[in-house]
Parts: C-alpha cells; structure tokens; sequence
C-alpha cells in the first residue's frame, strides 16, 4: 500500500487519465520516435491516431498533432453540467465521466495560461472557474447527502466521478461510524 504523501485520489485520477488513449490529428508529418521502451509514431499528416494523452499532449506542445475538439472540454460543456446537475432531483446525481475532473483542471490550466497573451481570455477564464465551482459545489451538496443516507445503489454510485467515489466512500465511513457511537447505548 502507498502512502498518502505519494498517492491520492487526485493524483491517481490524473495518472490514470494521463495514460488513457485520446484521439489526435496529425498536422504535419512525423518519423518513428523511439523513447526508452517506446516507439511513438511515425505519424502521416491528415490522419486521426488514439494514443495517450501525455503523448498526445507533447505532440501538441510540439505543433505536431492537435487534440479533437471532442477530446476537450469547453465553457459550452461546463455549462451544460452544469444545468444537468442542477436539473437533477436534490438527492441525485447526472452522470458525469469518470475523467471528468481531470479533464478540467486541463482546461481551466489551458484557459489561464491564454489570458497571459489575450485579456478577452481573461474574462471566460473567470466564467469557466465561476462554474466550475458551482458543477463541484452542487455536487458536493448531493454527495454528502448520499453519504449520510442509507447504502446507496451501484447505479447511483456509477455517477459518481473517481475523485468524487472516493470522497463519497470516506464520507460514507466516517458518518456511519460516528453514528454507530452516537446511538451507541451506554455501559451504566
């Protein structure tokens, strides 16, 4: 087992995310790369490839390929979560990919480094953050409730983002002991 300094949810979340498969266009062509105990490529200009999104990424730094717009999130997307949340009852939640937050601190990184070269950037930076909050603040509100509820279905678990099934099960946890002791009748 890891230790807390070296694992968490968060981090084993972008872990997993970094090393899942994302589909990439090629801008130009590119040779066979070879990385200690990877071969990368080689790549023709114009076509579509799935590989991981770390590589993904660094083929995009490098003007290489760009990721599908599909592959990334947008302040249409968030505001739509965002609604289907918020339309949900009080007590359940929408279904949201399980890389959902992941993807999100991608994007809100994305976003903040573009307002250093473009002031308008500044101001759907502030929105994306703006709801952004409000996506984890409702559903953090529903967590807590499903927490402190009687055991939940696999179905109303399935919603829950990986981040969020772990907070889900601490919360669960600790609730479920502090009622154990509460109620706890006493040794008179």
């Amino acid at each position: 087992m890891t230790t807390s300094k070296s694992s968490s949810p968060i981090r084993d979340a972008d872990f997993v995310f970094e090393n899942s498969p994302v589909r990439i266009i090629i801008n130009r062509n590119c040779p066979q790369i070879q990385l200690a105990g990877l071969t990368i490529g080689p790549y023709e200009e114009g076509k579509e490839y799935d590989i991981p999104y770390w590589i993904a990424n660094e083929l995009e730094r490098s003007g290489i390929a760009r990721l599908r717009e599909e592959e990334l999130l947008d302040i249409k997307k968030l505001d739509k979560t965002l609604w289907k949340e918020k339309v949900q009852q009080t007590r359940q939640l929408a279904h949201i990919e399980p890389d959902f937050y992941p993807r999100l601190r991608r994007f809100l990184t994305r976003l903040k480094k573009q307002t250093n070269n473009n002031p308008d950037k500044t101001t759907e930076y502030r929105k994306a953050t703006g709801v952004a909050n409000d996506i984890v603040n409702v559903r953090l509100r529903k967590i807590i409730y499903l927490a402190s509820s009687p055991e939940q279905t696999n179905q109303a678990l399935n919603d829950l983002a990986r981040e969020e099934r772990h907070l889900y099960d601490k919360l669960s946890a600790t609730i479920n002991q502090w009622k154990t002791k509460i109620l706890k009748e006493t040794q008179e």
